[in-house]
C-alpha cells in the first residue's frame, strides 16, 4: 500500500517529512527523484509545489498571529496548529515576525512545537513555520529531522539550511543536504559553505569536487567556488585527481552561461589559467563523456568571447591557444569513439553537441552522421 492515502483509505494522511524520509530511502545518497514532487496533500491527493498558494506577506503575518495567540495560552495543545497552520498562505522562510514571537516564547516550548509541526505537518505551511522556529532553537537532536524535511528542494531546503547553519557540528550537516538538494537549495547550501570554508576541513574540497551539478542556478555561485578555492592554483597541479579535473570542468561549463547571475568565464580573471590545466588535464586522463562535452562547447565559447579583463594580445593568443587545444582533443579517434558510443547510448550531451553544435564546430564524431542524415534527407 502506498504511503499516501486516497480518498478511499482509512489511514491517516502523509505528513511531508514521511514522504521525504520514504524517497530519501530510496536514493540515500542522491537527491530525491524531481525534488520529491509531487507531494502528498492532507486528502492524499498528489500535487506540485508550483500550486501551492504563496503570498510571504499574508503567510507571515497570519502564521505569526496563530503562533502568538498558541504560545500565550500554556494549555493550548501544539498538535492544533497543524490544522490552523494548514490554509495559511506559504510564509517566507526568514521573517522577523515569525522569528519575534519564536524569540518571546519560552524556548523549550517553542523547540517543542517547531519539532511536532516539521515532523507531523501534512501542508507545506505547517513545516516551513517549524522550520522558522527551529532555525531560532534548534539543538543538535534535531540536524536530522532538519535535514531530511530539507531534502524537499524547492519549499524547505532553504530554510534547512539556516536552520543548520546555525547549530554546532552544522557544517557536516550542510555538506550532507549540500549533496542531496537542488536548484535553491542547492544555491543557499553553496552560499553557506562558501562562508564556512575556514571553519572545518572538509569543506574546501567538497567545494573543489561536488558544488556544481550541472543546474543553470549554479551560475549564482560558480565564479565564487573558483576564486574561494583558488582554482586556479588548484588546477593547475592537481591533474591526477581526476573529480578535482571534472568538477573544474563543469565550473567552466556553467561559467559561460552566468552573464546577468554571476561571473562569467570571459569575465574571470583566471579563466586561461584554468582552461589551460583543464585541457592538459583531460588529455592525459583520458575521454570521456563529459569531457568531451566539456571541451567540445568550450571550445564553441571561445570562439565567440573574447577575454573582458584584457586586451593583451598575449591573453588573446592563450585565448585561442586553449580553443586550439580543446578542438585537437575532439578530433583524437578515441575521443570521437567515446562521443559515437554516447550518442548511439542516448547520452543527451552528445544528442545535443550532434543537433545543434557538431555542424559549427565540424566536429568529426558526427561527420559520417551528418553525411548519412543528408543523404537520406536528399533520397526521393
Amino acid at each position: 500500500m502506498s504511503d499516501t492515502s486516497g480518498a478511499g483509505n482509512a489511514g491517516p494522511p502523509t505528513t511531508l517529512f514521511q514522504h521525504a524520509l520514504r524517497l530519501h530511502r530510496l536514493t540515500p545518497d542522491t537527491p530525491l527523484f524531481r525534488g520529491g514532487e509531487p507531494f502528498p496533500d492532507a486528502e492524499g491527493r498528489p500535487r506540485r509545489w508550483s500550486g501551492l498558494p504563496y503570498d510571504p506577506e499574508a503567510g507571515a503575518a497570519r502564521a505569526a498571529e496563530i503562533l502568538s495567540a498558541h504560545f500565550a495560552d500554556d494549555r493550548a495543545p501544539s498538535f492544533r496548529l497543524v490544522r490552523e497552520l494548514r490554509d495559511v498562505p506559504f510564509p517566507y522562510r526568514s521573517d522577523e515576525r515569525l522569528k519575534a514571537v519564536a524569540l518571546r516564547a519560552p524556548a523549550a516550548r517553542v523547540r517543542e512545537t517547531g519539532r511536532l509541526l516539521v515532523r507531523y505537518g501534512t501542508e507545506p505551511t505547517p513545516v516551513a513555520v517549524g522550520l522558522a522556529l527551529l532555525t531560532e532553537v534548534a539543538t543538535a537532536r534535531d540536524i536530522p529531522l532538519i535535514q531530511t524535511v530539507g531534502l524537499l528542494s524547492k519549499p524547505f531546503a532553504p530554510a534547512a539550511v539556516m536552520a543548520l547553519d546555525r547549530l554546532q557540528g552544522g557544517v557536516e550537516a550542510l555538506i550532507w543536504l549540500a549533496e542531496r538538494v537542488t536548484v535553491w537549495g542547492r544555491v543557499h547550501a553553496v552560499d553557506k559553505l562558501l562562508r564556512r570554508r575556514d571553519d572545518h576541513p572538509a569543506v574546501r574540497p567538497w567545494l573543489l569536487r561536488r558544488a556544481a551539478d550541472g543546474d543553470h542556478l549554479n551560475a549564482y555561485f560558480a565564479a565564487e567556488v573558483a576564486r574561494a578555492t583558488a582554482l586556479h592554483e588548484v588546477v593547475a597541479r592537481s591533474g591526477d585527481d581526476a573529480e578535482v579535473v571534472d568538477h573544474a570542468g563543469r565550473l567552466l561549463h556553467v561559467m559561460k552561461h552566468c552573464e546577468g547571475m554571476g561571473t562569467s568565464l570571459r569575465q574571470y580573471e583566471h579563466a586561461v589559467t584554468v582552461m589551460e590545466a583543464h585541457a592538459r588535464h583531460i588529455r592525459v586522463l583520458g575521454p570521456t563523456a563529459e569531457r568531451y562535452f566539456t571541451a567540445a562547447s568550450l571550445a564553441q565559447y571561445l570562439g565567440t568571447q573574447t577575454p573582458a579583463w584584457s586586451d593583451d594580445p598575449a591573453v588573446g593568443a592563450h585565448w585561442e591557444g586553449v580553443r586550439m587545444s580543446y578542438l585537437d582533443l575532439t578530433d583524437r579517434a578515441d575521443w570521437c569513439d567515446v562521443a559515437r558510443k554516447g550518442l548511439a547510448a542516448g547520452d543527451w550531451r552528445m544528442t545535443w553537441l550532434a543537433g545543434s553544435m557538431a555542424p559549427e564546430l565540424d566536429l568529426r564524431a558526427f561527420r559520417d552522421l551528418r553525411t548519412l542524415r543528408n543523404g537520406r534527407d536528399g533520397e526521393p
